[in-house]
């Protein structure tokens, strides 16, 4: 197994597109090159359609997905707001993909049972395959996709993004189903499966550090949070923001979140083990709490605050317990290459300097091939459950299998 991640910053499409081909062919020579990703920058809109023709006559690649974004990530560099092209490419051995175009009216119903779900991929459980996802945050219901996979693939890790600033219709998802056939979709989503000698690990950094005790839901409605405790919940987050220092109560009024506790059965949860959800509003008058996500009588829920700092902390966190776990498992098995789904929220938005996410995925994973993309959403797994999120960056970090 062979990556090479090839970027061009250019702002000739085919001096870009001739760049990219030069840096692979470089790198891959006669080797064949079975798998790619490409992400595009705005900047180059107008250009969607001549894309992947240019593309396809410099480059024989059989199977390949990516799509538009706000920003560009590769060679360790982020470009956000800038023109880029980043193009991802394996020489994959004993490795068998399959690309894949959904409509939303393609969709089973979620009562479906789980062979209507493997249906729309044509891939068997039984390959134990990886996904690698991609769509346009408008036409495409992903939350009802992520259930249905699950269902259909409970084992099976997926991993992405949503394309990200372009207006409705504007958005582009571009694929090779097969050598020298490409297509441009404007809405839907694209996915890929892969299997054989090949996995995806996930690693996902949602940004937030705990704060105040963890409490448990004792009447809820949907997604709002009715008591805590048996408390008004209003008046439990007055008191928790209330024992912060001047710092984080002001941080509190524009960066506090819930997180939810995913393993039920854990006694003490830690970083990884929350799903972090938005507080998108608060009743004065009962007391209540409204959520970004349905919840649960029973559920644990602890209070979490958002900057630059935790956001640093979190990743690295998560990147240092993955290579542990990965040494623990497999010491043998060495990463080849990853995926990056961050939020448009991250970045220099939030850190203040450029590559931040970036960095830290070298610092800890070493200088493997990767590239991706600013999302309008990332999509990743939490507690073996997967989940569309916000203000995350998700990794999908490529090995052989052990």
């Amino acid at each position: 197994m062979k990556w090479v991640t090839s970027l061009s910053t250019k702002i000739s499409l085919e001096a870009a597109v001739q760049d990219l081909s030069q840096q692979v062919l470089a790198a891959l020579g006669e080797q064949s090159l079975d798998l790619g990703f490409l992400f595009i920058s705005t900047a180059f809109s107008s250009d969607y359609p001549r894309l992947l023709p240019l593309l396809a006559e410099k480059l024989p690649i059989k199977k390949l997905v990516g799509c538009s974004g706000g920003g560009i990530v590769g060679n360790g560099r982020e470009f956000e707001d800038k023109p880029a092209i980043a193009l991802l490419v394996g020489h994959l051995p004993n490795t068998e993909a399959k690309v894949f175009h959904l409509d939303d009216s393609e969709l089973p119903d979620l009562d479906s049972s789980p062979d209507r779900w493997e249906k729309l991929t044509d891939v068997s459980p039984s390959l134990a395959p990886s996904f690698v996802l991609v769509g346009d945050p408008f036409s495409f219901p992903i939350n009802d996709l992520i259930q249905g996979l699950d269902f259909a693939y409970p084992n099976a890790v997926k991993v992405g993004g949503l394309a990200s600033s372009g207006g409705m219709g504007a958005n582009a998802l571009f694929c090779f189903h097969e050598e020298n056939q490409y297509k441009l979709y404007r809405t839907g989503l694209l996915g890929v499966a892969l299997w054989g000698d090949v996995t995806i690990d996930p690693v996902v950094a949602q940004g937030c550090r705990p704060i105040g005790k963890i409490m448990q839901v004792s009447e809820c409605e949907r997604n709002l949070i009715l008591g805590l405790e048996g408390k008004p919940p209003l008046s439990l987050l007055q008191d928790t923001v209330g024992d912060l220092s001047q710092s984080d109560r002001e941080l509190a009024q524009h960066s506090l979140f819930i997180g939810v506790v995913m393993n039920e059965f854990k006694a003490n949860p830690s970083q990884g083990d929350f799903l972090i959800r938005n507080i998108i509003g608060v009743d004065p008058r009962s007391g209540a709490i409204a959520v970004g996500d349905r919840m649960r009588p029973g559920q644990r829920i602890q209070l979490h605050l958002r900057d630059g700092k935790a956001s640093a902390e979190d990743l690295e966190e998560a990147l240092i317990n993955y290579m542990n776990q990965l040494n623990l498992e497999a010491p043998n098995v060495t990463p080849t290459a990853a995926l990056m789904f961050s939020c448009m929220g991250r970045g220099e938005r939030l850190y203040g300097k450029p590559n931040f996410d970036s960095e830290l995925l070298q610092k800890h994973i070493g200088l493997i091939p990767f590239s991706g993309f600013f999302c309008s959403g990332e999509i990743g797994p939490v507690g073996g459950t997967t989940f569309l999120h916000g203000y995350t960056s998700v990794f999908g970090i490529v090995r052989p299998k052990s």
